[in-house]
């Protein structure tokens, strides 16, 4: 990125303070650790830390200029910008940036499965363009401004990750990134707690179209009910993706080969065989989500579906570890009930002794109990051989799984150590082990002890 001080205080109603106007800021940065010449230091204030408290320090690691909304110290060399609030001017100056370009942006949202969607997008229109996309999972009200900075000249398209939790994020975030084209990948119950209702969360993840022109798509996962009946219903070209005969984009002949799935992809009597190096029919969902928007952007389908052959799940996101005589299932980054429900297929459908170490699913407020027992009802139904449960939450799974199939070993855990002292114990060569809880439960605590182990 390129732009003056003086654009920048521009794009967000700021005073500039101090410094040259002419001068140039060629990168944001929140965090003064990451602070280089030519940086534009946001500091925001949080519940412990102000970052106010790191503007001098920036200056002195060759910022160009810095934020403010509280009085500070000019400084020698670099610009000051006053502004209201350093957050809602962050996310201005990223959705005045953004409009610098003409760019197809996609975003990418759902309740699960958006950043391997996002990976699966933009690995199919590197087919044809060169990608900026969103690094990790930075979706959120700091992380969407940030990734709007990361595009420049050489871009062809964008792939921007779109994450809520909150009444009236989307709309903020669909503001900045102005997506013309969008991914909707399921409608479930992750952040329950503070949106309510499933028809709560729809109608808010559905505020990443406002920005639509008449030439915008959505793409929609037909195999998720609530999504299934908006067919007809929107004010906007809509594309179906999934297994069922009237979606636009159908997966057929799905299985499994060699830790791969094959599948056909059916659209308008043609065919294209898709062979992806992941697991379950929920990654066949995003993949079609992604040659969709590959065909909407006029990449070639047979291209687009080869360089899906290359996908690699990111850490923490159903990555498979063959350690001493294991198969070890890491989908320890965060946890949902659908999501669970998707890696407890993917578990079974391994060989030998399948076990499931399942932590709480955190954000589920009134629901959290039904939802922990039925994914222990779900876990017993698939064919998992023992579960372990870690924490309070989960300890419901256990009960599910039991009323389901009293025969079925269950474990109740209070905590990652006790987990991990009870799969010393256990553990045999041969056993596949999934491991999967919400981000907060730190269950990649138990991955690292499983990858450790010498059997």
């Amino acid at each position: 990125m390129r732009i003056t001080i003086q654009e920048a205080a521009q794009m967000c109603g700021g005073t500039l303070l101090c410094g040259n106007p002419k001068d140039f800021i060629t990168n944001v940065r929140t965090d003064s650790r990451q602070v280089v010449p030519g940086s534009l230091f946001v500091p925001l204030k949080g519940e412990k830390t102000d970052a106010h408290l790191f503007i001098p320090a920036t200056f002195k690691a060759g910022a160009a200029a810095a934020l403010t909304q509280e009085p500070v110290e000019q400084p020698a060399s670099g610009a000051l910008i006053a502004v209201p609030d350093t957050t809602a001017a962050l996310q201005q100056i990223a959705a005045a940036y953004r409009r610098k370009f003409t760019i197809p942006v996609i975003g990418i949202t759902g309740s699960v499965g958006k950043t391997t969607t996002k990976e699966m997008v933009a690995l199919a229109l590197s087919a044809r363009f060169h990608i900026m996309k969103t690094q990790g999972n930075q979706n959120s009200q700091i992380g969407v401004p940030l990734t709007m900075f990361q595009i420049d000249e050489t871009t062809d398209a964008a792939v921007v990750e779109m994450g809520m939790s909150q009444f009236g994020e989307m709309a903020r975030l669909a503001e900045i990134a102005a997506p013309e084209f969008a991914v909707l990948t399921n409608i479930g119950v992750s952040h329950i707690e503070n949106l309510h209702t499933r028809e709560n969360i729809l109608r808010e993840k559905l505020h990443i179209v406002d920005g639509f022109i008449p030439q915008s798509v959505l793409v929609l996962n037909g195999d998720d009910p609530m999504l299934a009946a908006l067919r007809g219903q929107l004010p906007f070209h809509t594309v179906f993706v999934g297994t069922h005969d009237w979606c636009d984009y159908r997966a057929s002949h799905i299985q499994i080969q060699d830790g791969k799935t094959f599948f056909i992809m059916e659209h308008h009597g043609s065919q294209q065989p898709v062979l992806l190096p992941a697991l379950g029919t929920h990654q066949v969902i995003n993949a079609l989500s992604a040659l969709a928007i590959a065909e909407i952007l006029h990449v070639d389908l047979q291209n687009a579906a080869a360089a899906l052959g290359h996908y690699q799940p990111l850490a923490m996101h159903q990555q498979i570890h063959q350690v001493g005589g294991l198969t070890v299932i890491d989908d320890s980054y965060n946890a949902s009930p659908d999501a669970v429900r998707g890696a407890l297929d993917v578990l079974c459908s391994f060989p030998h002794r399948r076990i499931a170490v399942l932590a709480d699913m955190l954000e589920l407020g009134k629901v959290s109990q039904q939802e922990h027992y039925h994914c222990g009802q779900y876990a017993a139904e698939a064919g998992t051989d023992l579960l372990v449960t870690v924490g309070r939450e989960a300890a419901a799974m256990a009960e599910g799984a039991k009323q389901t199939l009293p025969s079925i070993p269950c474990q109740v855990c209070r905590s990652n150590e006790e987990a991990i002292h009870f799969l010393c114990q256990t553990l045999q060569r041969g056993d596949t082990i999934l491991v999967k809880g919400s981000r907060g439960m730190h269950t990649d605590e138990i991955v690292s002890a499983l990858l450790a182990m010498d059997f």
